[in-house]
């Protein structure tokens, strides 16, 4: 063979064993034939070039490989849409692996189901969207074993359990064999990625290693979609927990704003009304405090929203109480129907003095905010007992004035006057005394509201059991009228108002409260209780019993005791028919037009009273004696029923 053809025989050879295209083994064997080269060493020959050839395609498939998984990497560095990158990722599986469906399947770990998430080459809905439940089908075997595997038929498939909307999807798209390979971080399975074929085909090892490979880049994606999603929650919750910070923060600024005006209010003397005010401007609301009886003491408002005097719902008043017995602020329950929100008892241990009512606002109110209106009633509560503080000393240096006002030692009065200026009181303005005489319970309550009546204008205090008011009146009588009606409004027991003349000088005064305590104490005894009267209506009767007023039920009982119980005896009216006379000048004429009987009939009644009260009965000495005794005897009857008291 000359030199030439044998060069051009040893290239086809070197092509053949590279894999060169228009090269085969036939070329190569004749060309060998051609060298002398026969038998053995021929086909040895030969199996080393198929070797060469098998190696170099490996490696320019591997080649081809590293390059798809390079760009595959370089795009995981690049691309941040995960749905992009597993949309990318897949179709370079389905390109590489050169099968008829390449398909994604996410794991769910709460419930361990598998679902599609990205296909290709898929063409029914039902496999696109496919739901494997846990322990079903060939993914949940690879997730369960986190190994690769494959099936040459699926519908042969035996070592998992079929599930028929599995099958049912898998035999609609056409598949018969399926490779599946894990997709793992650290332990964990986050899906599988499966390639497909529609015709029965074996899956080589270096088909599932490529897939593995792929699916690696596949965790990668998801576990930096779950990275980024725990990163996003993360910071929603950081951005949240900073907003509820400063939310926070800012109502606690308001809280510690509201707080140290509450504390100015005590200490500049603003009173309640600044207390509801502050608290109104901090939270929208309209503010309202309210004592013990319910009567609103302030409001931000110039009409209390919704709060009628001794009147609230009984949801408020349900709010009010829970609230006094936990000394925190309570929300009414029935907050829809009233107009008041939220409720905080002014309290101080068992005392309580009142509430605090917030209508509703747009503001919503939180735990600082109740706090805050929780301070207001604290704050309430130190006004109260400051103000309590306050009246308690008036009242033991108003006492002492009058214990002294009313002294019959006249030295005890000697520096009374500069003592009295020193309280804006001028004794010499002041010229009546009024008794007031109330149930021992109702004294306080009697005292502080004729206080508040009079409003500085007198002197008022207890003294020796009755509560004693010093004024200045022009009509006595009048102004005890008056006053009876106002402490009715408030005071639950009879009252009895018991007005002097006025005085001339200071000295009196002592004179004028002893004659209205024995007045007041005559009136008891006949049982007058509720009444408003003068001395000077008493006077007689207080010259003869004054100074033992329960002397006078003997003397009406040894004057005329007989005639009360004939009558009662005989149901008969001649005590009537004897009060009619005396005042009717002893005439039988008058008494019978007033009691519109026929005057025989009144003659003869008169003849019986002669029976029962003795022959000189109508004598001067004697009828007087009897027509006292008539008198106060009506008086003790009246006091049964509506009193009316005598003629000035």
């Amino acid at each position: 063979m000359k030199a030439e053809d044998a060069a051009q025989t040893i290239g086809a050879v070197l092509d053949a064993a590279s894999a060169s295209r228009g090269v085969n083994d036939i070329d190569v064997r004749d060309g060998l034939a051609d060298l002398g080269v026969i038998g053995a060493q021929q086909l040895d020959i030969m199996n080393r070039v198929r070797r060469s050839r098998d190696e170099i395609s490996r490696l320019r498939r591997r080649e081809h490989e590293l390059a798809a998984l390079f760009s595959s990497a370089r795009e995981l560095a690049e691309v941040r849409d995960i749905d992009a990158l597993l949309t990318r990722l897949v179709n370079r599986a389905h390109d590489m692996m050169g099968t008829d469906v390449t398909y994604l399947s996410e794991f769910d770990t709460s419930t361990r189901n598998l679902r599609v998430r990205q296909t290709v080459g898929s063409v029914t809905p039902e496999f696109q969207n496919l739901l494997v439940p846990a322990g079903m089908g060939l993914a949940s075997r690879i997730a369960d074993s986190r190994a690769a595997q494959w099936v040459p038929i699926y519908s042969e498939y035996i070592e998992g359990i079929h599930e028929h909307n599995i099958d049912d999807a898998v035999s609609a798209e056409g598949i018969i064999s399926i490779l599946g390979v894990p997709m793992l971080s650290d332990g964990r399975v986050l899906g599988v990625l499966f390639a497909a074929t529609r015709q029965q085909h074996e899956f080589s090892p270096e088909e599932t290693a490529l897939l593995s490979a792929l699916a690696d880049h596949a965790s990668v994606i998801l576990q930096t979609a779950n990275t980024l999603t725990q990163l996003r929650r993360s910071e929603d919750e950081a951005r949240r927990a900073l907003e509820d910070l400063t939310a926070y923060l800012e109502v606690r600024d308001r809280s510690n704003i509201v707080h140290q005006e509450l504390v100015h209010a005590v200490l500049l003397g603003g009173g309640f009304p600044q207390v509801a005010e502050t608290l109104s401007t901090a939270l929208a609301r309209t503010v309202t405090i309210i004592d013990a009886e319910a009567f609103p003491v302030a409001s931000s408002s110039a009409t209390p929203s919704g709060i009628d005097s001794m009147h609230l719902s009984p949801a408020v008043q349900s709010a009010i109480s829970t609230s006094r017995s936990t000394g925190h602020c309570c929300h009414v329950s029935d907050s829809a129907s009233s107009t008041i929100e939220v409720v905080a008892a002014i309290t101080a241990g068992e005392l309580f003095f009142g509430a605090v009512l917030l209508s509703t606002g747009e503001l919503e109110l939180g735990p600082v905010d109740d706090r805050t209106i929780e301070r207001a009633a604290q704050v309430a509560a130190l006004l109260v007992l400051q103000q309590n503080a306050v009246a308690d000393a008036n009242r033991r240096v108003r006492g002492e004035l009058i214990g002294d006002l009313f002294d019959p030692a006249p030295e005890r009065r000697r520096d009374l006057d500069r003592r009295a200026r020193s309280h804006q009181i001028v004794l010499a303005q002041l010229d009546t005394v009024l008794i007031i005489v109330v149930s021992p319970d109702q004294r306080t309550a009697t005292e502080k509201s004729v206080a508040g009546y009079f409003d500085g204008a007198g002197l008022v205090g207890e003294h020796l059991g009755v509560i004693a008011a010093v004024i200045a009146s022009a009509e006595p009588l009048r102004s005890a009228r008056e006053l009876k009606t106002h402490l009715e409004a408030s005071v639950a027991s009879p009252i009895l108002v018991v007005a002097t003349p006025a005085v001339r000088t200071i000295d009196d005064f002592a004179v004028r409260f002893e004659t209205g305590q024995r007045t007041a104490t005559l009136l008891d005894a006949l049982g007058v209780a509720d009444a408003a009267v003068t001395t000077q209506s008493y006077a007689p009767y207080m010259a003869m019993f004054g100074s033992n007023p329960e002397a006078l039920h003997d003397f009406i009982d040894d004057t005329i005791g007989a005639v009360i119980e004939y009558d009662r005896s005989h149901r008969s009216d001649l005590v009537a028919t004897l009060r009619a006379f005396v005042r009717n000048e002893a005439s039988p004429t008058k008494t019978a037009r007033a009691m519109s009987y026929h005057t025989n009939t009144i003659l003869q009644r008169l003849d019986r009273l002669k029976v029962l009260l003795g022959e000189d009965w109508r004598q001067d000495e004697h009828l007087f004696r009897i027509s006292t005794a008539v008198r106060l005897d009506e008086l003790r009857y009246l006091s049964r029923r509506t009193f009316r008291p005598p003629e000035e």
